[in-house]
C-alpha cells in the first residue's frame, strides 16, 4: 500500500510540474482569471489519485490533461481573436481619470473605497491628487499614471546624459563558474580567478559575479561586501 502511494504521488506529481511548466511562468497574482480557475481545478484534482489507491490512475491523469488541453485552446483562441480575449478576458478598467475616482467603475469591479487605497498605497501613492489615471489590469493588478509634477525623475527629464542600460551576465551562481554563460561572454574562468585576486578577492571566496557589455564586475563575496570591479572586457553581444 505504502509502495503504491509513493508510486502514484511521484506520478502524479511530475505530470502537474510539466502541465504547469508548459501553461507557462505567470505568478499566481498575474494569471488571467481563465488560468488561475483551471490552475486551482488541477491542484484539486491532483490530490484524489494520490490517496484513493481503489481509484484507477487513469482516472485521476485524464481529467487533469484535459483541463491543460483546454487551457492551451483557450490560450490559443484568446491570442487569435480580440473579441474572444475580452469575452473570456475581459477588459481594463479605467477606475481613476482626471476627474477623479470613476464610482461606477469601482462598482463594476466589486470594489470600495478601501480596496482602491491599498493598491494605491502598494504602488507608492498616498494622495489620490497626484493620480492622472488608474486602470485595473484583466489580472487583478492596478498601474498608475502620475501626474506630472508627482512623476518619478529620470535622466530624460532632467536632462542628463547616462550610460546605456546593459544586461549583465551570471558568471559564479553559488560559487560555481556557469559555463553556459562563460561560454556567451567568451571568457575563460582564468580570467575570472585573475580580475578578482587583483582586486584583493579570494576566488574562492566568491559565491555570486555577473559581468555586463561595458566590462563592469559585479562581485559578491560569501562573507564582506560586493564590490565593483572595472574591467578591460568590451564587446558582449548576448
Amino acid at each position: 500500500m505504502t509502495y503504491t502511494l509513493i508510486v502514484r504521488s511521484i506520478i502524479i506529481y511530475f505530470l502537474v510540474f510539466i502541465l504547469l511548466r508548459l501553461m507557462g511562468k505567470r505568478q499566481i497574482g498575474e494569471m488571467q482569471p481563465f488560468e488561475l480557475v483551471i490552475t486551482l481545478i488541477i491542484a484539486d484534482l491532483a490530490t484524489i489519485p494520490m490517496a484513493e489507491t481503489a481509484l484507477p490512475l487513469v482516472h485521476g491523469v485524464i481529467p487533469i490533461i484535459t483541463l491543460a488541453l483546454i487551457h492551451f485552446a483557450l490560450t490559443f483562441l484568446c491570442m487569435k481573436s480580440l473579441y474572444f480575449r475580452k469575452l473570456i478576458n475581459g477588459k481594463p478598467v479605467i477606475v481613476i481619470n482626471p476627474n477623479g475616482v470613476d464610482y461606477k467603475a469601482l462598482k463594476k469591479l466589486n470594489m470600495n473605497f478601501n480596496d482602491l487605497m491599498e493598491n494605491v498605497r502598494s504602488l507608492g501613492y498616498f494622495n489620490l491628487e497626484e493620480i492622472l489615471y488608474a486602470i485595473m489590469q484583466t489580472n487583478g493588478t492596478l498601474t498608475i499614471l502620475p501626474r506630472a509634477p508627482y512623476a518619478p525623475l529620470n535622466a530624460n527629464n532632467a536632462k542628463i546624459d547616462v550610460e546605456p542600460a546593459n544586461l549583465p551576465v551570471i558568471l559564479i551562481s553559488e560559487g560555481k563558474f556557469v559555463k553556459e554563460n562563460l561560454n556567451l561572454a567568451k571568457l575563460e574562468p582564468d580570467f575570472i580567478n585573475k580580475t578578482v585576486s587583483d582586486n584583493n578577492i579570494d576566488p574562492n571566496n566568491v559565491i555570486f559575479l555577473s559581468i555586463n557589455n561595458n566590462g563592469k564586475m559585479y562581485v559578491q563575496p560569501k562573507t564582506g561586501s560586493f564590490k565593483v570591479i572595472e574591467t578591460n572586457f568590451k564587446g558582449g553581444s548576448w
